[in-house]
């Protein structure tokens, strides 16, 4: 069966952070309190501005005046919206945090889901600092998306509201209030994308290269510091630092003018309304602060009008990981395969055949090892069975092929976990098994945790021999038909080499497993029973 070719399932930016369920809950409670909030604050400035305007008006008209003015209603409702305004606040942002993070996450489940399904042969070729930087950076601009969300309503509710307490001092102020705040968000997002477009696309690429570039050399630090090239690296940092650093200096500098520009708008909108109020002075002030509140409520349009630069960055840098085929269901595993001759060239090999590429060094025996692992696309006239490697899902691929590879990449975590990959349900009793014939399982019982014995990142405290040997009793666990080992006694002295090649064999025939052997030390070599030069696949 071969794999089927179909069109990408593209997600759009409102389908990666869509929430449902709890999250869907969430959302609409933090919008709820996000309109709490922004009306209680321009309840309270409001109210605030009438009640200190016409204490004064009665007690510029004495006293009698001031002992009918009734200051304790206006005093509970001030308190009262304090209050719930500083509740509201917190449990929006509570709330839509929420939201956002357990949104993000799932993004980045998915997204990630997405990679990890795809065919290595050709899934995008992403380094893994690329890839982190995609997965975390990239993501977490758009968590904005989410964050935002129940502020706008909240901005919605506090304009109209500024417009109605602004028609108590007459509807000519309301009416001029009105078109204020209506081109306010136009002419915000306007300047925001002209101030913010540039910086934000600069900052976007400078941070995604640095993030890129650190995984990278972290995962080198050791050679990195063996070698002196510590300073080497660092000047290396330094070009994208600096673009980092200059892109978002222009960020904060649009940052302040657009604060700037909300600042005086609310000025000019305090200025108008006072001009065309016609109904006292208590009320004048009660237009002219909610005026200013209202304004100020839109401030979460200007948020989302200064960030939604750096979403669209990270959106694009997202584009390959989006254009990804969604994970399909596992497609049925021809079983016959496993009982299928493998043709290399112009020679066949059955089921537990031991055959050994031979060849120079960069002749691209590991190039076939990997073909035949799935984890490259290779035109070498390889077939198994009818059918053409290229013809093979990686699924299948895998089903037949466990790989040890020259390089042994490992997890971070405990040797258990590492050996765990082979496949679920693993007890000691196996992975002991597998150690004994990889000739690890003496070293590894000497380590104070044994199994659960913790690695990092390079394998530590691994040596490199030994790493290879984890990776190859790991490969054995698989319990797949075909071992594929690239190199595996590269490393290790005559004495243990022997005892790998002795325990090796008798493992192989055992069960009967077949093995595919790339080395350039002759001792491996005694347990294959043919050889192909790699100079007959001709096309690589």
């Amino acid at each position: 069966m071969s794999p089927q070719t179909r069109a990408p399932a593209r997600l759009t930016p409102i389908e990666m952070v869509r929430p449902t369920g709890a999250l869907r809950a969430s959302l609409r409670a933090g919008t709820l309190s996000a309109i709490a909030a922004a009306l209680g604050g321009l309840f309270l400035l409001g109210i605030s501005g009438w009640f200190l305007t016409g204490a004064a008006v009665a007690g510029a008209a004495g006293f009698a005046a001031v002992q009918a003015f009734n200051y304790l209603i206006p005093s509970a409702a001030i308190r009262l919206l304090a209050i719930t305004r500083t509740v509201a606040r917190y449990g929006e942002r509570l709330l839509s945090h929420k939201a956002a993070l357990t949104a993000m996450a799932d993004v980045r489940s998915r997204l990630f889901a997405r990679l990890a399904m795809q065919d290595t042969r050709s899934a995008p070729n992403l380094s893994a600092g690329e890839a982190s930087a995609r997965l975390i950076g990239d993501i977490d601009a758009l968590e904005d998306l989410v964050v935002r969300q129940p502020t706008r309503p909240g901005s919605l509710a506090a304009a109209l509201a500024g417009v109605a307490l602004a028609a108590l001092s007459g509807w000519l102020c309301a009416l001029v209030l009105a078109l204020l705040l209506a081109v306010f968000p136009f002419a915000l997002g306007a300047l925001s994308r002209r101030w913010t477009r540039t910086p934000a696309h600069e900052a976007a690429e400078a941070l995604g290269d640095l993030r890129s570039r650190y995984v990278d050399m972290a995962q080198a630090r050791a050679e990195i510091a063996a070698y002196g090239l510590v300073p080497r690296v660092l000047d290396e940092l330094a070009l994208p630092v600096a673009r980092l650093d200059a892109a978002r200096a222009r960020l904060f500098r649009a940052e302040g003018a657009i604060a700037a520009f909300q600042l005086v708008y609310g000025a000019l909108a305090a200025i108008v309304v006072l001009a065309t109020a016609s109904r006292g002075p208590a009320l004048a002030a009660l237009a002219i602060l909610a005026a200013s509140a209202a304004v100020e409520g839109l401030a979460a349009l200007a948020r989302t009008a200064f960030r939604q630069a750096s979403v669209d960055e990270s959106l694009r840098r997202l584009e390959d990981l989006l254009a990804l085929d969604a994970p399909a269901p596992a497609a049925p595993i021809d079983v016959n395969l496993s009982a299928s001759t493998l043709h290399l060239g112009a020679q066949a090999f059955g089921p537990g055949a031991r055959i050994a590429l031979t060849g120079p060094s960069g002749s691209g025996k590991t190039i076939v090892l990997e073909a035949l692992a799935g984890l490259r696309s290779s035109a070498a006239p390889i077939r198994i069975g009818e059918r053409a490697l290229a013809q093979c899902c990686e699924a299948e691929l895998s089903a037949l092929f466990a790989l040890s590879a020259q390089d042994a990449p490992l997890l971070a975590g405990s040797i258990a976990d590492n050996l765990r990959l082979a496949h679920t349900g693993l007890d000691e009793t196996a992975m002991r098994t597998a150690l004994h014939v990889a000739c690890l399982d003496e070293r590894i019982a000497r380590l104070p945790h044994g199994l659960d014995t913790r690695l990092g990142e390079d394998g530590a405290p691994l040596s490199g021999g030994e790493r290879k040997r984890l990776s190859l009793a790991r490969a054995l666990l698989a319990g797949r038909p075909w071992l594929l080992l690239d190199e595996p006694t590269e490393g290790l002295d005559a004495a243990t080499e022997a005892r790998l090649v002795e325990r090796l064999g008798d493992w192989l025939e055992r069960t009967g497993s077949g093995l595919v052997l790339v080395s350039h030390r002759p001792h491996p070599l005694t347990l294959v029973h043919a050889r192909v030069a790699i100079d007959t696949l001709v096309t690589l």
